[in-house]
């Protein structure tokens, strides 16, 4: 009798501590699959998107690209193979968003702006402060990896 309410005392003891977490996460809330973006030795996280265009892109990785500039605000090189595609119109880009236009081709915006084209999500860098110094004027070299 007297260990099992020992037993008893020790168990409601233990279920009141308190349990580290790893981070706030709602109940059915999921955390983003992410990824690393370097450039000039600047790496970058990505939160993904949740979506197959974004998945099958990180199926792609490790991978290095030369990105091409476009309208000062954007890097664009095409992807070893096509993905699928759900392509809408954000209206809004923002600094920082990574888009599929059409199926092949990876767009990684450094400034925002508003547009008219359709885009499917690819993910997000998390921090931006020094992405539009990181890529530059002109081509560069960004590799794309797991962590």
């Amino acid at each position: 009798m007297k260990r099992a309410l020992l037993l008893l005392v020790l168990l409601s003891t233990y279920s009141l501590m308190p349990v580290k977490a790893s981070g706030p996460v709602r109940a059915g809330e999921l955390r983003p699959m992410k990824i690393i973006m370097t450039i000039n030795h600047q790496s970058y996280e990505i939160a993904l998107a949740d979506n197959p265009t974004a998945k099958a892109f990180a199926q792609q990785l490790p991978l290095t690209m030369t990105m091409k500039e476009l309208n000062g605000n954007e890097k664009f090189a095409d992807l070893p193979a096509a993905l699928n595609n759900d392509p809408h119109k954000p209206g809004t880009i923002q600094p920082g968003d990574v888009m599929l236009y059409g199926d092949k081709t990876l767009v990684l915006f450094y400034e925002g702006f508003q547009t008219s084209y359709s885009y499917t999500p690819v993910g997000k860098v998390m921090a931006t402060d020094s992405l539009k110094k990181s890529v530059g004027e002109g081509e560069i070299d960004v590799r794309f990896t797991r962590p």
